[in-house]
Protein backbone atom coordinates (compact mmCIF):
# COMPACT_ATOMS: atom_id res chain seq x y z
CA UNK A 1 0.00 0.00 0.00
CA UNK A 2 1.57 3.93 -0.63
CA UNK A 3 0.26 6.60 0.22
CA UNK A 4 1.25 10.04 -0.49
CA UNK A 5 1.41 13.41 1.56
CA UNK A 6 -1.91 14.68 0.78
CA UNK A 7 -3.67 11.53 2.14
CA UNK A 8 -1.17 11.51 5.11
CA UNK A 9 -3.79 13.35 6.96
CA UNK A 10 -6.83 13.09 5.11
CA UNK A 11 -6.77 9.34 6.87
CA UNK A 12 -7.91 12.16 8.45
CA UNK A 13 -0.18 -0.87 29.36
CA UNK A 14 0.03 -3.71 30.18
CA UNK A 15 -3.42 -3.28 32.32
CA UNK A 16 -4.55 -6.81 32.48
CA UNK A 17 -6.96 -6.24 35.09
CA UNK A 18 -9.93 -7.96 33.45
CA UNK A 19 -10.86 -11.46 34.62
CA UNK A 20 -10.81 -14.30 31.72
CA UNK A 21 -14.21 -14.14 31.47
CA UNK A 22 -16.66 -11.18 31.66
CA UNK A 23 -20.62 -11.65 32.53
CA UNK A 24 -22.27 -10.61 29.91
CA UNK A 25 -24.94 -7.62 30.60
CA UNK A 26 -27.11 -5.28 28.30
CA UNK A 27 -25.92 -1.95 27.86
CA UNK A 28 -22.38 -2.98 28.14
CA UNK A 29 -19.42 -2.65 26.34
CA UNK A 30 -15.99 -4.22 27.19
CA UNK A 31 -12.86 -2.24 25.19
CA UNK A 32 -9.49 -3.46 24.82
CA UNK A 33 -7.25 -1.36 23.71
CA UNK A 34 -3.80 0.44 23.66
CA UNK A 35 -1.97 2.04 26.89
CA UNK A 36 -3.20 6.15 26.46
CA UNK A 37 -4.86 5.34 22.89
CA UNK A 38 -8.54 6.13 24.23
CA UNK A 39 -10.46 10.15 24.54
CA UNK A 40 -12.46 10.24 27.70
CA UNK A 41 -14.23 12.45 25.53
CA UNK A 42 -15.04 10.10 23.10
CA UNK A 43 -16.31 7.60 25.50
CA UNK A 44 -18.13 9.81 27.66
CA UNK A 45 -20.08 11.06 24.63
CA UNK A 46 -20.60 7.72 23.33
CA UNK A 47 -22.22 6.44 26.63
CA UNK A 48 -24.27 9.50 26.92
CA UNK A 49 -25.68 9.14 23.11
CA UNK A 50 -26.61 5.22 23.71
CA UNK A 51 -26.95 4.37 27.16
CA UNK A 52 -24.19 1.66 27.34
CA UNK A 53 -21.80 1.16 29.70
CA UNK A 54 -18.03 1.05 28.75
CA UNK A 55 -15.45 -0.62 30.82
CA UNK A 56 -11.35 -0.33 29.05
CA UNK A 57 -8.92 -2.47 29.77
CA UNK A 58 -5.04 -1.81 28.24
CA UNK A 59 -2.22 -3.51 26.99
CA UNK A 60 0.79 -2.32 25.65
CA UNK A 61 2.02 -4.35 22.78
CA UNK A 62 0.58 -6.27 19.73
CA UNK A 63 2.29 -9.56 21.34
CA UNK A 64 0.05 -8.86 24.75
CA UNK A 65 -3.10 -8.64 23.07
CA UNK A 66 -2.59 -11.69 20.61
CA UNK A 67 -1.17 -13.61 23.87
CA UNK A 68 -4.53 -12.70 26.00
CA UNK A 69 -6.69 -13.60 22.29
CA UNK A 70 -4.67 -16.70 22.31
CA UNK A 71 -4.95 -17.96 26.17
CA UNK A 72 -8.96 -18.49 25.39
CA UNK A 73 -9.85 -14.95 27.45
CA UNK A 74 -13.66 -14.04 26.65
CA UNK A 75 -15.46 -11.10 27.63
CA UNK A 76 -13.66 -8.29 24.95
CA UNK A 77 -16.18 -6.63 22.99
CA UNK A 78 -13.83 -4.47 20.78
CA UNK A 79 -10.34 -4.50 20.36
CA UNK A 80 -7.44 -2.55 18.33
CA UNK A 81 -4.78 -4.66 16.58
CA UNK A 82 -2.31 -3.10 14.36
CA UNK A 83 -3.05 -4.59 10.97
CA UNK A 84 0.31 -6.70 10.17
CA UNK A 85 -1.71 -8.84 13.67
CA UNK A 86 -5.14 -8.63 11.90
CA UNK A 87 -4.16 -11.74 9.27
CA UNK A 88 -3.16 -13.61 12.24
CA UNK A 89 -6.27 -13.14 14.14
CA UNK A 90 -8.31 -13.95 11.83
CA UNK A 91 -6.53 -17.06 10.51
CA UNK A 92 -6.31 -18.41 14.36
CA UNK A 93 -10.43 -17.62 14.72
CA UNK A 94 -9.48 -15.21 17.51
CA UNK A 95 -11.93 -12.59 16.00
CA UNK A 96 -15.24 -12.96 13.92
CA UNK A 97 -17.01 -11.23 11.42
CA UNK A 98 -19.10 -7.58 10.84
CA UNK A 99 -18.98 -7.82 7.36
CA UNK A 100 -18.34 -3.62 7.62
CA UNK A 101 -19.32 -3.15 4.26
CA UNK A 102 -23.05 -3.32 5.56
CA UNK A 103 -22.55 -1.36 8.07
CA UNK A 104 -23.95 2.67 8.22
CA UNK A 105 -20.98 4.86 7.28
CA UNK A 106 -18.77 2.13 5.41
CA UNK A 107 -18.63 4.43 2.60
CA UNK A 108 -16.91 6.82 4.30
CA UNK A 109 -13.67 5.09 5.15
CA UNK A 110 -11.18 6.53 2.65
CA UNK A 111 -10.17 4.32 -0.31
CA UNK A 112 -6.46 3.73 1.19
CA UNK A 113 -7.90 1.91 3.83
CA UNK A 114 -10.96 0.16 2.28
CA UNK A 115 -10.80 -3.40 1.71
CA UNK A 116 -6.95 -3.46 2.48
CA UNK A 117 -4.64 -6.18 1.78
CA UNK A 118 -4.89 -7.44 5.24
CA UNK A 119 -8.71 -7.60 5.30
CA UNK A 120 -9.95 -7.49 1.79
CA UNK A 121 -13.68 -6.50 2.08
CA UNK A 122 -13.57 -5.23 5.52
CA UNK A 123 -15.19 -8.16 7.04
CA UNK A 124 -13.73 -7.94 10.22
CA UNK A 125 -12.47 -4.79 11.17
CA UNK A 126 -12.33 -0.95 10.24
CA UNK A 127 -9.94 1.33 10.27
CA UNK A 128 -9.08 3.47 13.83
CA UNK A 129 -5.91 5.06 13.35
CA UNK A 130 -2.92 5.03 11.34
CA UNK A 131 0.48 6.79 11.80
CA UNK A 132 4.56 6.17 12.17
CA UNK A 133 7.09 4.66 14.45
CA UNK A 134 10.05 6.81 14.61
CA UNK A 135 12.10 8.47 17.79
CA UNK A 136 11.23 11.52 19.31
CA UNK A 137 14.77 13.93 19.96
CA UNK A 138 14.93 16.42 23.01
CA UNK A 139 17.11 19.17 20.75
CA UNK A 140 17.52 21.32 23.84
CA UNK A 141 19.83 18.30 24.89
CA UNK A 142 21.15 17.48 21.08
CA UNK A 143 21.15 20.32 18.62
CA UNK A 144 22.66 18.15 15.44
CA UNK A 145 20.41 16.80 13.08
CA UNK A 146 17.98 14.44 14.61
CA UNK A 147 16.61 12.83 11.35
CA UNK A 148 19.39 10.09 11.51
CA UNK A 149 19.05 6.52 13.15
CA UNK A 150 22.68 6.97 14.35
CA UNK A 151 21.02 9.20 16.80
CA UNK A 152 19.24 6.64 18.50
CA UNK A 153 21.16 3.27 16.82
CA UNK A 154 25.08 4.61 17.72
CA UNK A 155 23.99 8.44 19.74
CA UNK A 156 26.14 10.69 20.02
CA UNK A 157 27.71 11.77 23.25
CA UNK A 158 25.13 14.06 24.38
CA UNK A 159 22.41 11.37 24.53
CA UNK A 160 24.65 8.61 25.77
CA UNK A 161 22.77 6.79 28.39
CA UNK A 162 19.64 8.51 27.64
CA UNK A 163 17.81 6.36 25.32
CA UNK A 164 14.68 4.50 25.91
CA UNK A 165 12.80 1.84 23.53
CA UNK A 166 9.88 0.35 23.44
CA UNK A 167 9.27 -3.26 24.73
CA UNK A 168 8.04 -5.03 21.87
CA UNK A 169 9.64 -7.15 19.36
CA UNK A 170 7.68 -6.66 16.89
CA UNK A 171 8.02 -2.85 16.87
CA UNK A 172 11.94 -2.47 18.06
CA UNK A 173 13.16 -4.77 15.52
CA UNK A 174 11.04 -3.69 12.39
CA UNK A 175 12.59 -0.11 13.12
CA UNK A 176 16.21 -2.00 13.23
CA UNK A 177 15.46 -3.28 9.82
CA UNK A 178 14.36 0.08 8.12
CA UNK A 179 17.51 1.47 9.15
CA UNK A 180 19.60 -1.31 8.14
CA UNK A 181 17.90 -1.30 4.92
CA UNK A 182 16.87 -5.01 5.64
CA UNK A 183 13.53 -6.58 4.57
CA UNK A 184 10.29 -6.99 7.39
CA UNK A 185 9.86 -10.66 8.30
CA UNK A 186 13.11 -11.79 7.40
CA UNK A 187 13.81 -15.34 7.40
CA UNK A 188 17.43 -15.37 7.07
CA UNK A 189 19.23 -15.62 9.74
CA UNK A 190 22.16 -14.13 8.66
CA UNK A 191 20.05 -10.57 8.39
CA UNK A 192 18.17 -11.11 11.88
CA UNK A 193 22.13 -11.43 13.20
CA UNK A 194 22.60 -8.08 12.12
CA UNK A 195 19.74 -6.91 13.35
CA UNK A 196 20.60 -8.59 16.84
CA UNK A 197 24.18 -6.82 16.48
CA UNK A 198 22.79 -3.21 15.79
CA UNK A 199 20.31 -3.60 18.94
CA UNK A 200 23.16 -5.19 21.53
CA UNK A 201 25.63 -2.55 20.26
CA UNK A 202 22.89 -0.23 21.43
CA UNK A 203 22.10 -1.26 24.21
CA UNK A 204 24.61 0.66 26.84
CA UNK A 205 23.06 3.06 26.07
CA UNK A 206 19.10 1.97 26.18
CA UNK A 207 17.84 3.45 29.91
CA UNK A 208 14.46 1.40 29.46
CA UNK A 209 12.68 -1.37 27.23
CA UNK A 210 9.49 0.45 28.37
CA UNK A 211 6.40 0.72 25.91
CA UNK A 212 4.45 3.04 29.04
CA UNK A 213 5.31 6.08 30.47
CA UNK A 214 6.81 7.66 26.82
CA UNK A 215 5.38 10.91 27.18
CA UNK A 216 6.13 11.62 31.11
CA UNK A 217 9.82 10.21 30.45
CA UNK A 218 10.45 12.37 27.56
CA UNK A 219 9.21 16.28 29.02
CA UNK A 220 10.16 15.22 32.65
CA UNK A 221 13.98 14.51 30.41
CA UNK A 222 14.20 11.22 32.53
CA UNK A 223 15.74 10.12 29.08
CA UNK A 224 16.37 12.49 25.91
CA UNK A 225 15.82 10.39 22.86
CA UNK A 226 12.88 7.67 22.95
CA UNK A 227 11.51 5.31 19.98
CA UNK A 228 7.66 6.32 19.29
CA UNK A 229 4.42 7.20 17.62
CA UNK A 230 4.18 9.90 15.52
CA UNK A 231 0.76 11.15 17.71
CA UNK A 232 2.49 10.89 20.73
CA UNK A 233 5.38 12.46 19.94
CA UNK A 234 3.36 15.43 18.89
CA UNK A 235 1.11 15.38 22.74
CA UNK A 236 4.64 15.55 24.55
CA UNK A 237 5.56 18.36 22.06
CA UNK A 238 3.12 20.18 23.20
CA UNK A 239 4.12 19.55 27.15
CA UNK A 240 7.88 20.73 25.78
CA UNK A 241 8.44 22.59 22.54
CA UNK A 242 11.97 21.26 22.24
CA UNK A 243 11.21 17.60 21.52
CA UNK A 244 11.41 17.01 17.59
CA UNK A 245 10.08 13.53 15.84
CA UNK A 246 12.92 12.51 13.64
CA UNK A 247 12.46 11.58 9.47
CA UNK A 248 15.33 9.59 8.79
CA UNK A 249 15.81 9.02 5.07
CA UNK A 250 15.88 5.74 5.14
CA UNK A 251 11.98 5.75 6.04
CA UNK A 252 9.82 5.05 9.11
CA UNK A 253 7.63 2.55 10.05
CA UNK A 254 4.04 2.60 9.02
CA UNK A 255 1.02 1.49 10.83
CA UNK A 256 -2.73 1.41 10.31
CA UNK A 257 -4.81 0.43 13.57
CA UNK A 258 -8.19 -1.25 13.39
CA UNK A 259 -11.41 -2.13 15.45
CA UNK A 260 -12.39 -5.68 15.86
CA UNK A 261 -15.00 -7.97 17.56
CA UNK A 262 -13.00 -10.81 19.45
CA UNK A 263 -14.53 -14.31 19.35
CA UNK A 264 -16.85 -14.67 21.96
CA UNK A 265 -17.67 -11.29 22.43
CA UNK A 266 -20.56 -10.58 25.23
CA UNK A 267 -22.07 -7.59 23.60
CA UNK A 268 -22.01 -8.05 20.08
CA UNK A 269 -24.81 -6.18 18.99
CA UNK A 270 -23.73 -3.22 21.15
CA UNK A 271 -19.84 -4.00 19.61
CA UNK A 272 -21.18 -3.04 16.47
CA UNK A 273 -23.00 0.15 17.39
CA UNK A 274 -19.80 1.40 19.26
CA UNK A 275 -18.24 0.88 15.27
CA UNK A 276 -20.98 2.50 13.59
CA UNK A 277 -20.33 5.26 16.05
CA UNK A 278 -16.74 5.42 14.84
CA UNK A 279 -17.72 5.84 11.52
CA UNK A 280 -18.99 9.11 12.17
CA UNK A 281 -16.84 12.04 11.17
CA UNK A 282 -17.49 14.16 14.29
CA UNK A 283 -16.55 10.97 16.78
CA UNK A 284 -13.51 9.80 14.71
CA UNK A 285 -12.20 13.43 15.18
CA UNK A 286 -12.82 13.50 18.79
CA UNK A 287 -10.45 10.47 19.12
CA UNK A 288 -7.67 11.93 16.71
CA UNK A 289 -7.76 15.48 18.65
CA UNK A 290 -7.35 13.47 21.93
CA UNK A 291 -4.53 11.07 20.52
CA UNK A 292 -2.66 13.18 17.95
CA UNK A 293 -2.93 10.59 14.86
CA UNK A 294 -4.46 10.48 11.51
CA UNK A 295 -7.51 8.31 10.72
CA UNK A 296 -9.20 7.26 7.67
CA UNK A 297 -12.72 8.62 7.65
CA UNK A 298 -13.40 11.00 5.36
CA UNK A 299 -15.30 14.51 6.29
CA UNK A 300 -13.52 14.31 9.89
CA UNK A 301 -10.90 16.81 9.17
CA UNK A 302 -13.85 19.49 9.09
CA UNK A 303 -14.03 18.78 12.92
CA UNK A 304 -9.99 18.64 14.01
CA UNK A 305 -7.80 21.13 15.88
CA UNK A 306 -5.76 23.40 13.51
CA UNK A 307 -2.92 22.49 15.09
CA UNK A 308 -3.50 18.95 14.76
CA UNK A 309 -3.54 19.60 10.94
CA UNK A 310 -0.51 21.50 10.42
CA UNK A 311 1.61 19.38 12.38
CA UNK A 312 5.39 18.40 11.35
CA UNK A 313 4.58 15.24 12.96
CA UNK A 314 2.07 14.34 10.93
CA UNK A 315 3.52 15.43 7.63
CA UNK A 316 6.84 13.70 6.36
CA UNK A 317 9.08 15.32 4.32
CA UNK A 318 8.53 14.74 0.99
CA UNK A 319 10.12 11.32 -0.64
CA UNK A 320 10.18 10.21 3.44
CA UNK A 321 9.32 6.22 2.14
CA UNK A 322 6.72 4.58 4.83
CA UNK A 323 7.40 1.41 4.98
CA UNK A 324 4.29 -0.67 6.24
CA UNK A 325 4.69 -3.71 8.39
CA UNK A 326 3.80 -6.93 7.16
CA UNK A 327 2.13 -10.21 8.85
CA UNK A 328 5.22 -12.10 8.81
CA UNK A 329 5.83 -16.30 8.56
CA UNK A 330 5.93 -18.57 11.71
CA UNK A 331 9.58 -18.84 10.55
CA UNK A 332 10.20 -15.12 10.71
CA UNK A 333 8.16 -14.94 13.93
CA UNK A 334 10.65 -17.19 15.74
CA UNK A 335 13.81 -15.63 14.76
CA UNK A 336 12.82 -12.08 15.48
CA UNK A 337 11.73 -14.30 18.92
CA UNK A 338 15.50 -15.28 19.42
CA UNK A 339 16.46 -11.58 19.00
CA UNK A 340 14.56 -10.68 21.21
CA UNK A 341 15.65 -13.03 23.86
CA UNK A 342 18.86 -12.81 23.32
CA UNK A 343 18.75 -9.31 23.84
CA UNK A 344 16.97 -8.78 26.99
CA UNK A 345 19.09 -11.79 28.72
Amino acid sequence: MSFNRKTLFGLASAGLGLTATIASADGELQLYNWTDYTSPELIEKFEEETGISVTLDTYDSGETLLAKLQSGAAGYDIAIPTHNFVPILISEGLIQPINASELDGYDRIVPNLASPWWDEGNVYSIPWHWGTTSFTVDTAVYSGNVDDYDVIFNPPEELAGQVAMFKSPDEVITMAQVALGLPFCSEDPNEMQQVLDLLMGQKPDVKTYNSDGILERLVSGDVSVHQNWNGYSLLARKEKPSLQYAFPEEGVVAWADSLVVPKGAPNYDNAITFIEFMLEPENIAIQSNSSGYANGITGSEAFMDEGLKDAAELSPPEGTPLKFIESCSPKAVELQNRVWTALLK
